[in-house]
């Protein structure tokens, strides 16, 4: 159980690092890793639009409208028709019930997990590797590829992220969105991956 390749696209969907951890994999090229990178952010943005809401029936509270005693102005030209008070009263009941119930049931749409946004696609999965994505709050993407029999992936995700905000984003000479070149997130990442086989 092993870990293939990270791979890390930054919010614009271009690709600041690739590294490989395996030998005897089949080399890509660098074009093939750059388009790579841009059809998962474009996969991963189709697939956080798409993402079904699921329907959510909220009841509010019953509220009983209040009536303040206004006058009663007409003109002299407006005429009424009457109506027997029976009618007037079943009507009136009628309407109130109606908005009453349309009050109290309401549909409104939410994602499967009310209160998490969406999020994309986070993990796929084949005979031969895992694809796991961690999308940071800033909208990089890390890409982990992996043994399909591995676990505790999210352990590994959060480590190579702390390494990254270690010794990359701490690093005064990077520049943010563009390729990462710093050896210690190399040797850091290489050094830890190999003490976990």
């Amino acid at each position: 159980m092993s870990v293939f390749s990270l791979i890390i696209i930054n919010k614009a969907g271009g690709l600041v690092y690739q590294r490989e951890f395996q030998p005897g994999l089949r080399k890509l090229s660098t074009n093939d890793y750059l388009v790579l990178a841009g059809t998962f952010h474009g996969v991963h943005a189709i697939t956080r639009t798409i993402t079904p809401k699921l329907p959510l029936t909220v009841t509010a509270p019953a509220t009983t409208p209040t009536t303040a005693s206004t006058p009663n102005v007409t003109s002299p030209s407006a005429t009424s028709t009457p109506m027997p008070s029976s009618a007037a009263a079943t009507s009136s009941a009628t309407a109130a019930a109606a908005a009453a119930a349309a009050a109290a049931a309401t549909t409104t749409h939410s994602f499967p997990n009310p209160g998490v946004p969406a999020t994309g696609l986070e993990t796929m999965e084949t005979d031969k590797f895992r694809l796991t994505c961690f999308q940071t709050l800033t909208g990089t993407k890390f890409l982990l590829f992996t043994d399909p029999l591995m676990t505790n992936i999210d352990v590994i995700m959060k480590k190579i992220y702390e390494l990254y905000a270690d010794f990359v984003m701490k690093n005064p000479f990077y520049q943010l969105e563009m390729p990462v070149r710093c050896e210690s997130f190399d040797r850091n990442l290489t050094g830890w991956l190999r003490g976990r086989a």
